[in-house]
C-alpha cells in the first residue's frame, strides 16, 4: 500500500481581487466606504423593522433577516480583504480559510432559499389575501427563517467537511477568498465527492429555488393582470418588485461563479464577479429597499428624528 506523505499548506495566499500595489490605499478606502455604507444601510432596516410598528409584518420580517445574513455574509470576507491591503501580508491560515468557506457558504445557502421564503410570502399576499393573516402568523415566519437558517449551516457543514478531506500541498495561492471553486482547484486529490455535492447544492438550492420564484411569480403577475383597475394593479405590482429586482442582482451575479464545473474554474476569471456579490449588490440592497418603499422611508425619517431629539 502507499503511503501518503503529503504536508498540507499551513496557509493561503490570497493574492487580491485589485492589481497595481501603487493604489492599494485608495481600494482600501473604497472597500472601507462601501463595507461602512453597507453596515450602517443593513443596521439601519433592521432597526426600522424592530422599533417601527407599522413595519411588524412578513414581509419586513424577511427582509430584516436578509439584511443580517448580508452582514454575516460580507463580514465574512471584507474584514480580512482589508485588513491584507492595509498590512501588506495577503496570507489567511488553513484552519481561517476553512472558517471563511464555512460562514460565507452558509450565508449563501441561506440567502437563496430566503429569497424563495419572500418570493412565498408575495405569492400568499397577492394570490390569497383572505388566507395570507392566518397562515403567515408570526409564529410561522419564525419558524421558517430558523428552518432555512439551519439548512444552510447544514450545507456548508457539508461542503466544509468534504474539504477538509482533500490535500492541499501547493500551490496556495487564492485569486479573492476562500469558496468552492478556488479551493477545489488547488487541490491535489480527488475531488470528486465535492464536484458532486456542488452539483447537488446547486439544482437544488440555486436552480430549484430559481424556479420556485419563477413559478411564484408567475402566479403573481397573472393575479395582478385580473384585478380591476390600474390603482390595484401598481398597489399590488410595488409590494413586489422591489425583491424581483434583489433576485435579479443576486442570481445574476452568484449563478453565473457556481454554475460553472469546479474542475474548469480558472483563478483569473469572476474576480470582478466575486466584489459584486460580496460587496455592491449587499450594499445596494439597503438603497432599493429605503428608496423605493415608503414606509420604510417613514420608519428611517422616526428613528432619525428620534436619535437626533435624543442627542440633544
Amino acid at each position: 500500500m502507499e503511503t501518503r506523505n503529503h504536508t498540507r499548506v499551513p496557509e493561503f495566499i490570497m493574492e487580491g481581487i485589485f492589481e497595481h500595489p501603487h493604489l492599494q490605499g485608495l481600494f482600501f478606502g473604497i472597500i472601507l466606504c462601501l463595507f461602512m455604507a453597507l453596515i450602517i444601510g443593513k443596521s439601519l432596516i433592521i432597526m426600522a423593522v424592530v422599533l417601527h410598528l407599522p413595519l411588524h409584518k412578513p414581509m419586513y420580517f424577511f427582509i430584516a433577516n436578509l439584511a443580517l445574513i448580508d452582514i454575516v455574509c460580507t463580514s465574512s470576507v471584507l474584514p480580512k480583504m482589508m485588513q491584507n491591503l492595509i498590512v501588506g501580508k495577503k496570507t489567511i491560515s488553513f484552519n481561517g480559510c476553512m472558517a471563511q468557506l464555512f460562514t460565507f457558504t452558509s450565508s449563501a445557502a441561506t440567502e437563496l432559499v430566503l429569497l424563495t421564503a419572500m418570493a412565498f410570502d408575495r405569492y400568499m399576499a397577492v394570490c390569497h389575501p383572505l388566507h395570507y393573516v392566518t397562515i403567515m402568523t408570526k409564529r410561522v415566519c419564525i419558524t421558517l427563517a430558523a428552518c432555512i437558517g439551519a439548512l444552510g449551516i447544514m450545507n456548508s457543514l457539508v461542503h466544509t467537511l468534504v474539504m477538509l478531506r482533500l490535500d492541499f500541498c501547493g500551490p496556495n495561492l487564492i485569486q479573492h477568498f476562500c469558496e468552492i471553486p478556488p479551493l477545489l482547484a488547488l487541490s491535489w486529490s480527488s475531488a470528486y465527492l465535492n464536484e458532486v455535492m456542488a452539483f447537488i447544492a446547486d439544482i437544488f438550492l440555486a436552480m430549484g429555488n430559481f424556479l420556485l420564484i419563477i413559478v411564484s411569480y408567475g402566479f403573481i403577475i397573472r393575479s395582478i393582470l385580473k384585478i380591476q383597475g390600474s390603482e390595484g394593479k401598481s398597489r399590488a405590482f410595488s409590494t413586489c418588485y422591489l425583491h424581483l429586482v434583489v433576485v435579479g442582482l443576486y442570481y445574476s451575479t452568484i449563478t453565473y461563479t457556481y454554475i460553472w464545473p469546479p474542475s474548469g474554474y480558472s483563478l483569473d476569471k469572476d474576480k470582478m464577479v466575486s466584489v459584486l456579490y460580496t460587496l455592491v449588490t449587499p450594499a445596494l440592497n439597503p438603497l432599493i429597499y429605503s428608496l423605493c418603499n415608503k414606509e420604510v422611508k417613514m420608519a428611517f425619517t422616526k428613528i432619525l428624528t428620534f436619535c437626533k431629539i435624543d442627542s440633544y
